[in-house]
């Protein structure tokens, strides 16, 4: 079969500019592993989910003033029982003493793609809209979001997260819903190949039961349940039987290593899969960050069908709260050099108050079976009240 210049290649090269186009936004905030630098490797110490994403907690908040944004230190310390100030929800209109903590997450987008060096079409849209909340009470939390719906997921209102956790002791939690599960390194791109080729992006989340068990220096977490919350929502109700486990080993404030594992149930067409993968982020220095995913994943198919993610992002803050990002990524497969995909992420993230980012990033995507590649440009101002 001649590739170049046929309608599979085409074919293919639209099936990777798709998910561009469409899946970049529905995600909550994510955990930035960029801020191992800053000597926190536990997402706990600025999120309510075990997992990282989602909505601040008071520190969390206080923290993105002190040691991220370029303008917004004060001096003032971490307490998180001080009166909310400018980090606070909605700009310090709700106190940090309440067991009800809300916010918003707003990001207005503009992506613009070129596919085998012929533009697509622009986009300007607001990417996310959600709220956000949590209720803590002695050992109890319940969280939840609510937001529309991308229209190429039909529209609508949609709960990405909600579940209920209960801290049974200082050391092991517990935690029912839809989340999603923990697997390696949550970057914030959902679009990178060690999430979204993965089947842990935007709405992968599923519904089913975590355990997490931490240590001063450990962190187990293992979760599972009937399948991924779309499928199971959706009128075919099929799905695929998941369970994950995450290990996170702590070797100092600023080296963490990670080894995961996750299984997914045939469902309908689709063969079962085994996966696993290591992760180890390092930083040196403050401003320097690198974090680097290696993953292999088996299907059950008569042939063997083994897929590979290698990917390192490295992040560089020139100047307080500007940030330089590289990552390469590349997957490929054992049997099919067609599936083989490299990509160059070239990006900048600027905090320039508690409440503001802006990410500007650049993508580049090459198949090398036929030589033709996929550009993206995403500018984005996030928006998190």
């Amino acid at each position: 079969m001649m590739w170049p210049g046929s309608r599979h290649s085409a074919a293919r090269l639209a099936l990777i500019a798709a998910p561009l186009l469409a899946a970049w936004g529905a995600d909550p905030a994510s955990a930035e592993p960029t801020f191992l630098s800053k000597q926190y490797p536990r997402c706990t110490a600025c999120h309510h989910s075990e997992s990282g994403g989602g909505l601040l907690t008071p520190y969390g908040r206080s923290l993105s003033r002190e040691e991220i944004s370029t303008f917004g230190r004060q001096g003032a310390g971490l307490d998180p029982q001080a009166p909310a100030g400018e980090e606070g929800a909605f700009f310090g209109l709700v106190g940090n003493d309440s067991p009800l903590q809300l916010g918003v997450d707003f990001r207005p987008s503009h992506v613009r793609v070129k596919t085998a060096g012929r533009p697509q079409r622009n986009r300007t849209f607001p990417m996310v809209l959600d709220l956000q909340a949590a209720w803590r009470r002695d050992r109890w939390t319940a969280y939840g979001t609510v937001g529309a719906q991308p229209r190429s997921a039909g529209g609508g209102m949609v709960s990405y997260e909600h579940w209920v956790a209960y801290r049974a002791t200082d050391s092991v939690s517990v935690r029912g819903g839809r989340f999603l599960p923990a697997y390696g390194v949550r970057f914030a791109d959902h679009t990178s190949f060690t999430r979204e080729r993965l089947d842990l992006a935007q709405d992968d989340q599923i519904y089913g039961v975590e355990v997490d068990v931490s240590t001063d220096r450990t962190l187990l977490q293992v979760s599972a349940g009937p399948g991924r919350a779309e499928s199971l929502l959706a009128a075919t109700r099929e799905g695929a039987w998941t369970s994950t486990g995450r290990f996170q080993f702590d070797l100092g404030t600023r080296t963490v290593l990670v080894g995961s594992a996750i299984h997914r149930g045939a469902a309908g067409a689709a063969p079962s899969r085994t996966g696993g993968g290591l992760s180890f982020g390092y930083a040196p220095v403050a401003w320097l960050t690198t974090w680097t995913h290696a993953d292999v994943q088996h299907q059950e198919l008569r042939t063997s069908s083994r897929s590979y993610i290698v990917a390192n992002q490295t992040s560089v803050e020139a100047l307080r709260g500007f940030w330089l990002r590289v990552s390469p990524q590349v997957r490929w497969t054992d049997t099919d050099p067609r599936g083989e995909i490299r990509r160059m992420v070239y990006g900048l993230d600027f905090y320039p108050r508690t409440h503001w980012h802006v990410n500007v990033s650049y993508y580049r995507d090459h198949l090398p079976f036929n030589g033709r590649g996929v550009q993206t440009l995403l500018a984005q101002l996030h928006l998190y009240l």
